[in-house]
């Protein structure tokens, strides 16, 4: 399980450490993609396996199916720990999601994401501003 907020420095060459605690999910490596929202997402080997095989069974016929396609796999990398417990951010990646010297690592359950500082500050002042909306849409999931 993948919880909380990590920042980390982003060296030279493109690796930032991984928190302990996260390392211990990653036994068989990971799979670094987009996200969504201008940041990546860091998938366990298992789950990303969950994930592809469910997104490979939607319709080639359809559209949204063939975007989600391309924002999950075209740019996917499969990365492992170093000893140090670093990962290496592939460049396109980087570019991507903005990141440069500081690197925010959160956890979301089942997988996590990695942002820019500055990115992932302006999504918590966004999520502080709709936290009405937010708690309405819970409430119709009846959550």
């Amino acid at each position: 399980m993948f919880l909380g907020e990590f920042e980390h420095a982003i060296d030279d060459k493109g690796r930032v450490a991984i928190p302990a605690r996260f390392r211990e999910e990653l036994g068989e490596g990971m799979v670094l993609t987009r996200g969504f929202d201008q940041c990546l997402q860091a998938f366990p080997r298992p789950r990303w396996q969950e994930l592809s095989a469910k997104v490979s069974s939607l319709s080639l016929g359809s559209a949204e199916a063939r975007n989600l396609r391309r924002i999950l796999f075209a740019n996917a990398a499969e990365v492992e720990v170093d000893r140090q417990g670093r990962i290496l951010i592939p460049q396109n990646l980087r570019e991507y999601a903005g990141l440069a010297e500081q690197v925010v690592i959160t956890g979301m359950d089942t997988y996590f994401e990695l942002w820019s500082s500055e990115r992932w500050a302006a999504t918590l002042e966004q999520l502080d501003n709709d936290g009405a909306g937010i708690a309405e849409q819970l409430a119709r999931l009846g959550i």
